[in-house]
């Protein structure tokens, strides 16, 4: 059963206020909302929490969980290590049930497009599939809801766009050389991450129905994988296999410039979320660091500790209402899912 556990503070006014341990998976994937936590795991189940306990749940037939976001609708979309991205909703009657809505590509538009021998690309040496198919696992996806688009990224090399009313992929892009591990869609731009050590820029325009996006910049060339992406209001930022982390502001001509690389952690920087002035970056040495930015210089604040395998996903959650609420300290709330079948919930003041 999940519990939950008050603990003792950490450092500099950190504090672990709660954890939820479910013995059934390691914690692929998460995501927050205002009063609801959905977590993804490899026993294909998602579980949602609530003031952390258990609120509701429901699983998928087949595919480890490695992505969750969630709609202002309340939409919930999940991408799954079987190529596939599902959709689920609650139920008007019942918030604690949720149903399958759809997955995408649905089966009618696979079927409908597997007839026309053009809509047939090389995924692999003799192996050619559908375009509006993923043919590898689904790593990461990121919602523009203002443009209502759904990007997904993919093992198979691609990014494909989805429109979010009707669940139709609108373009494929032939992204990176190796897996894209990562993507992050901002109001116009596009950055993805990927194992061939490249992260890269692409501008979205609409043209009708469609979408088309351009590379316009590559931002990082290395030996290094790069396994997450985070775009704040101020920079971008990216995590990578050496346990680095990268970050760019945008220049003159909204040409984004390099900035600066800092490095704490020893292993693989596995996930990275971002609120303000803050940052924090989650890795494979099992500890969770969090930063403050000042100028261009980001000092490592603390470093939150208490997971005994890898920090997977990080979410961050800012107070309602300003930093005057939520007990008066304007504390921000971070989730972190680990591979230690755990998510730990903190609460990290604004330093």
């Amino acid at each position: 059963m999940p519990r939950s556990d008050q603990t003792r503070g950490y450092s500099d006014g950190d504090s672990l206020v709660g954890e939820i341990v479910r013995e059934e998976g390691h914690i692929y994937s998460l995501a927050a909302t205002n009063d609801l936590l959905y977590t993804g795991s490899d026993n294909n189940h998602i579980r949602v929490w609530k003031n952390l306990n258990e609120f509701s749940g429901f699983k998928s037939n087949s595919g480890l969980v490695k992505a969750i976001v969630i709609s202002r609708e309340e939409k919930v979309f999940t991408g799954h290590q079987d190529g596939k991205i599902r959709v689920w909703k609650t139920s008007s009657k019942n918030p604690r049930v949720y149903t399958r809505a759809g997955s995408l590509p649905a089966l009618k538009d696979v079927l409908k497009s597997s007839v026309k021998p053009s809509n047939y690309v090389e995924v692999r040496r003799r192996r050619t599939a559908l375009w509006i198919k993923h043919s590898d696992a689904v790593s990461c996806l990121s919602l523009v809801e203002d443009q209502g688009l759904l990007y997904s990224a993919s093992w198979d090399r691609t990014v494909k766009v989805w429109r979010i009313h009707d669940l139709k992929c609108i373009e494929s892009i032939k992204a990176h050389d190796d897996a894209v591990n990562t993507v992050a869609a901002a109001e116009t731009l596009v950055f993805t991450g990927s194992a061939d050590g490249t992260v890269k820029v692409w501008k979205r325009e609409i043209r009708g129905k469609r979408t088309a996006h351009s590379l316009v910049q590559t931002l990082l060339k290395q030996e290094s994988a790069v396994t997450a992406l985070v775009v704040s209001h101020v920079a971008v930022y990216s995590g990578s296999s050496d346990g680095a982390v990268n970050f760019w502001e945008m220049g003159e001509k909204k040409i984004l410039k390099h900035c600066g690389v800092f490095k704490k952690h020893r292993l693989a920087v596995l996930c990275l979320a971002a609120a303000g002035k803050m940052l924090f970056s989650g890795a494979a040495d099992k500890k969770i660091c969090v930063w403050k930015r000042e100028g261009k210089v980001h000092t490592c604040v603390s470093v939150l500790t208490g997971h005994t395998g890898p920090v997977k996903c990080l979410a961050v959650v800012e107070p309602t209402g300003g930093e005057e609420e939520d007990g008066g300290d304007g504390r921000l709330v971070v989730y972190s899912g680990s591979l230690d079948k755990s998510v730990k919930v903190w609460r990290v003041p604004r330093h």
